[in-house]
């Protein structure tokens, strides 16, 4: 059949189509040496033991964002902060990756911070190409959540042994266009990388996928390759995304890459519309493909452990 083809990114509609079936409800993953096992289907996240740590990421929230697929977007994520706050095990900290606002006016910003500051948490943001909408792109991003980044906005930090990446693979975005890193974020990475021993755990984390889902809608980062070169001598990459507002997984030798719902409106599955809009379902749909994610990190073992969770059951 026509939809069985393999694209010319080597991603079949049918696999992409597979892939979203996990987006029903919580799924639990262990990561060893980078290949996950899937072990079962929560409602709930799963507790961290004494030597490990936890972590949230939240994408894609949109604040501004009123149209049919959700006409109050800063209500929803007050909903998954809610969540957020009624885990039983307080998080270490949250990731936030990109599309904090949907036109990056201050007004947009301001609201975001106060919801998401209601979380308690530290929260570690990469831009979103909704998020340097200014006249001055990225400036208020940068303004708010760069002071300590290099160039646009990349930077990393270290916690309990993983070291952490935060990428921008959003600057000069063409409409339907792939992501890019540029020169001077890979020299950095591989700079930020290269005193690291190959048994450091690495999470890196961005907007768009750095694996290539549909080149057509622009989902992908067009020289990732060239970064995910540089982690290759490591034992365990997790790769953490937004932007397609989905959830889909892969594994690439010792790399597994996961992207994340919104916490804003779905996009249809890769190629099933013209277009990656906003995709309208019905109302008492919503909040059962919106959520968050959290992550369990068990020093020593090199597990890790996701559960993405949904506002709402199916």
């Amino acid at each position: 059949m026509a939809d069985d083809r393999e694209n010319r990114d080597g991603v079949s509609r049918r696999h992409a189509l597979e892939c979203m079936l996990w987006a029903g409800t919580g799924v639990l993953w262990t990561v060893s040496g980078g290949v996950p096992k899937s072990l079962n289907l929560l409602g709930r996240a799963e507790a961290a033991t004494p030597s490990s740590f936890t972590f949230l990421q939240i994408s894609d929230s949109h604040v501004g964002f009123d149209k049919a697929a959700n006409p109050n977007a800063l209500a929803t994520l007050q909903e998954a902060i809610g969540k957020v706050k009624a885990l039983p095990q307080k998080p270490a900290f949250m990731l936030h990756t990109g599309d904090i606002t949907h036109l990056a006016t201050p007004a947009q910003f301001d609201d975001a911070a106060k919801v998401i500051g209601t979380s308690g948490l530290d929260v570690h943001y990469v831009p979103g190409e909704h998020d340097i909408l200014d006249d001055q792109p990225g400036k208020s991003f940068m303004e708010r959540y760069g002071k300590n980044a290099k160039g646009s906005g990349w930077y990393s930090f270290d916690q309990n042994g993983v070291h952490f990446i935060g990428l921008v693979n959003v600057m000069n975005l063409q409409a339907g266009g792939l992501g890019m890193l540029g020169a001077e974020q890979l020299a950095w990475m591989a700079d930020d990388v290269k005193a690291l021993s190959a048994s450091t755990p690495i999470v890196v984390f961005a907007h768009i996928p750095l694996w290539t889902i549909y080149k057509e809608w622009g989902w992908g980062t067009d020289d990732a390759e060239q970064a995910l070169a540089l982690l290759k001598r490591f034992g365990s990459v997790t790769v953490l995304n937004g932007h397609i507002h989905q959830l889909m997984q892969k594994v690439e030798g010792k790399v597994t890459f996961h992207t994340a719902r919104s916490t804003a409106f779905p996009q249809p599955a890769p190629g099933t519309a013209p277009a990656p809009l906003p995709l309208v379902v019905p109302a008492e749909k919503l909040r059962t493909v919106l959520g968050i994610r959290n992550v369990v990190y068990t020093q020593g073992k090199e597990l890790l452990a996701i559960t993405d969770q949904p506002l709402a059951a199916g």
